[in-house]
């Protein structure tokens, strides 16, 4: 159930405020680039998506008929940039690993209650996770990111990517033996609960 304050800016949004709507962006905004950059693995394509993908929001906010305001906005940029991974992929042949940052661009901003080392670490973990999202196939990145990091049922990732839900386990299942494989390479970066011994 979304905050009393939340639902009144809905409210006035849909009936033209745009201020009300500023407010509601400036609440998601974050949650919004962060799928988008998760999806796409480039802070710029993420930013371009996450702008679309607000002003498409803005547009059709007759088709928002209540429930989480958030996980709405977040089915948006997510189509968008599953949209995006399809138009990429009929024009390029080769892997979509191109896409992956170069730079620090996509870091998350560390705590302020972390110590230096800690939010090193901290970024160094968040890198080597988005390297090995990065390093999957677009289908399979996909489905890794609308479930375990959005958390889509597999209804609604089936639905989404025009697929059956058998294909969407199948693929998350091997994603996520990619991710682990992938992560192992980076084991001293993950917390020793985490970490898998031979």
């Amino acid at each position: 159930m979304m905050p009393e304050d939340e639902a009144a800016d809905v409210e006035r949004a849909r009936a033209g405020d745009l201020e009300a709507f500023n407010a509601l962006v400036l609440r998601h905004q974050d949650a919004v680039y962060s799928a988008a950059y998760r999806l796409l693995g480039d802070s710029d394509a993420a930013a371009d998506m996450t702008q679309e993908a607000l002003i498409a929001a803005y547009r059709k906010l007759e088709t928002y008929h209540g429930g989480s305001f958030r996980a709405w906005l977040l089915r948006i940029v997510s189509n968008r940039c599953l949209d995006e991974l399809r138009r990429l992929k009929r024009r390029r042949t080769d892997s979509l690993e191109g896409l992956a940052p170069n730079s620090d661009d996509g870091a998350p901003i560390p705590s302020e209650a972390a110590t230096p080392e800690q939010a090193a670490q901290q970024n160094e973990l968040h890198r080597a996770i988005q390297d090995c999202i990065n390093a999957l196939g677009a289908d399979q990145r996909t489905v890794l990111v609308l479930c375990d990091v959005q958390g889509w049922s597999y209804q609604e990732i089936a639905e989404s990517t025009g697929t059956n839900i058998g294909t969407v386990k199948s693929r998350l299942a091997r994603a996520r033996r990619a991710m682990r494989a992938c992560l192992q390479a980076s084991q001293e970066l993950l917390p020793l609960e985490f970490r898998l011994f031979k």
